[in-house]
């Protein structure tokens, strides 16, 4: 039979993932999504984020969503998930959105 745009998913519907979420100003918001859903960016605060845009630049916003990892173990993605927030250091608040695991800064 062979792969069929209109009935084989494009991906693999077991599939968990971390991804990033980067904004317009460069910050970034790294999350978990366990069913991999395409139209899931993940669950920053919106309160933070509205206050680093302006009513104008809502009004033509694009987002950026990258697959970091996958896994179809659920227990890999949970463990992952931390490391990749403090690899790419989006909980410090110059750099993402993530609010866990707590940023500290090193001096």
């Amino acid at each position: 039979m062979g792969f069929n745009p209109f009935t084989t998913p494009f991906w693999d519907e077991g599939m968990k993932v971390i991804y990033k979420i980067t904004y317009p100003n460069g910050k970034i918001y790294v999350g978990k999504d366990l069913t991999d859903t395409i139209d899931y960016f993940g669950s920053p605060d919106s309160n933070i984020i509205e206050k680093d845009f302006t009513r104008e630049q809502i009004r033509d916003f694009t987002i950026r969503k990258e697959i970091l990892f996958e896994s179809d173990d659920e227990n890999e993605i949970n463990r992952r998930e931390a490391e990749f927030i403090r690899q790419y250091r989006s909980n410090d608040p110059a750099i993402g959105y993530n609010q866990w695991p707590k940023f500290k800064a090193y001096s």
